[in-house]
């Protein structure tokens, strides 16, 4: 999915960030994976002003959610970078797109914050994140980052020797079209 264009003089009140880009490690600490482009996409977007707040949505999908979470290790993070607590908002309870949608929706409206909000997710899962947020009334215009699609050329040796890469991402398309049909069955 290619992004939409943004009106260039526009601040937008917020970016959302869907987690999926940080695992908990063995002694309970977070680490980035190989999907951190989202959160580098909208610390980009707070930076260069084109957002007035970070919203980021994501708990812990694993058995122990008491402990580690997403959206937690992420305002750490953000600390770190020296953006202020007022600029961030978290939802540390969502554990898939439909909860980040609803529990988002809460966040914004307690904050005041008016749409349209920048969806900032990996582009091979804007589609579906896209249609659960708009299926929960909020006005979101996609940011989609993270390409598993090739942006760039192809050499010469990619016409020649396999890949195995590819065949891995094909996980990620299987996971999103039946977790978009699964949305506009549950509508």
């Amino acid at each position: 999915m290619q992004p939409a264009p943004l009106t260039t003089a526009k601040v937008y009140s917020a970016a959302i960030i869907l987690g999926g880009f940080t695992d908990e490690d063995i002694k309970g600490d977070g680490f980035f994976n190989a999907h951190s482009d989202r959160l580098i996409e909208g610390m980009r977007l707070k930076a260069t002003g084109k957002v007035t707040h970070i919203v980021m949505s994501g708990g812990n999908n694993a058995f122990n959610a008491d402990q580690f979470t997403e959206s937690g290790y992420v305002k750490k993070v953000l600390r770190e970078f020296n953006f202020p607590d007022s600029v961030i908002l978290i939802d540390e309870k969502s554990k898939n797109t439909g909860e980040n949608a609803a529990d988002t929706k809460v966040i914004i409206a307690n904050a005041h914050l008016q749409p349209p909000y920048l969806l900032v997710t990996s582009a091979f899962h804007m589609r579906r994140a896209q249609y659960i947020f708009k299926k929960k009334g909020i006005d979101v215009i996609p940011y989609p980052c993270d390409y598993i699609a090739a942006k760039s050329k192809p050499g010469l040796l990619d016409y020649f020797v396999p890949n195995i890469y590819t065949l891995y991402s094909w996980n990620f398309y299987i996971k999103e079209v039946f977790g978009l049909a699964l949305a506009h069955v549950k509508s």
